[in-house]
């Protein structure tokens, strides 16, 4: 596998049979054999703590099943002192294994709030803590962003994809204010993430993996304090740019 090049429009056929007869069926026993875990766990544990552990176990199993290496560059500023926000490019479904695979300690998902009316994947994330954001309506997203602020002022980190979506395309998108907001809010630092090769592993609407060598690059954290709601537009600017840097390098 060669880290710098794209996915084919058209994948081999024997890798789209191997993805349909082995990966993704073992992908799928492992999500529901995790998620139906942390359900039957959320019964007495109200605070997402064994939930969380669980995740990762999951997560852990997920990457085996992709057959993708992975090379975190800067991984000791994952594990600093106190809560932060975590703000990363948003590539791929498999983003999320990558990311609870990896970073340490307790942390809670902003998501939009659409995908806790779904079965199964609403209720786990009403039942282990994470946090609804409503994007369609600014105003009430900006309301729903409280829930990150207690988080984070309870001591417990924050993960936010600061795009709002997948990106259809690989390329970096725009990025929404609710990262920096919270940071600020809660004059906590934001810790960006670059996330590079999940894309090409299994890109938005398809179903077929395809393994990569997945790469995160985790730049050093950036500090809020002082910082009021003014700064919100600068510091999601400076965010965004140390991503698409942290992008550029690992590209090269």
């Amino acid at each position: 596998m060669t880290a710098g090049k794209r996915r084919p429009q058209k994948l081999p056929a024997w890798i789209r049979w191997r993805s349909n007869l082995l990966q993704a069926p073992l992908f799928a026993l492992g999500t529901i054999f995790f998620g139906s875990l942390a359900l039957f766990a959320s019964l007495w544990d109200r605070s997402g703590y064994l939930q969380h552990r669980i995740a990762r176990l999951w997560a852990r199993v997920s990457l085996r099943c992709s057959w993708s290496s992975l090379t975190v560059e800067g991984s000791q500023h994952l594990r600093v002192h106190g809560p932060v926000v975590f703000a990363c490019n948003h590539t791929s479904y498999m983003d999320t294994p990558v990311l609870f695979a990896t970073i340490p300690g307790q942390f809670r998902i902003l998501a939009k709030k659409e995908l806790w009316k779904l079965p199964f994947i609403g209720w786990y994330l009403n039942r282990s803590g994470q946090i609804p954001v409503d994007l369609e309506n600014s105003r009430a997203a900006l309301s729903s962003l409280s829930g990150g602020v207690r988080a984070l002022r309870a001591g417990l980190s924050v993960f936010v994809f600061p795009e709002g979506g997948r990106t259809p395309d690989g390329e970096l998108q725009k990025f929404e204010n609710g990262a920096a907001y919270l940071a600020i809010r809660a004059q906590a630092p934001v810790v960006p993430i670059a996330l590079s090769g999940v894309h090409d592993l299994l890109p938005m609407h398809t179903r077929h993996f395809w393994p990569r060598p997945l790469r995160m690059d985790v730049g050093s954290p950036i500090e809020t304090t002082g910082m009021t709601v003014r700064d919100v537009d600068a510091l999601t600017q400076q965010i965004r740019a140390k991503i698409a840097e942290m992008l550029g390098d690992a590209q090269r």
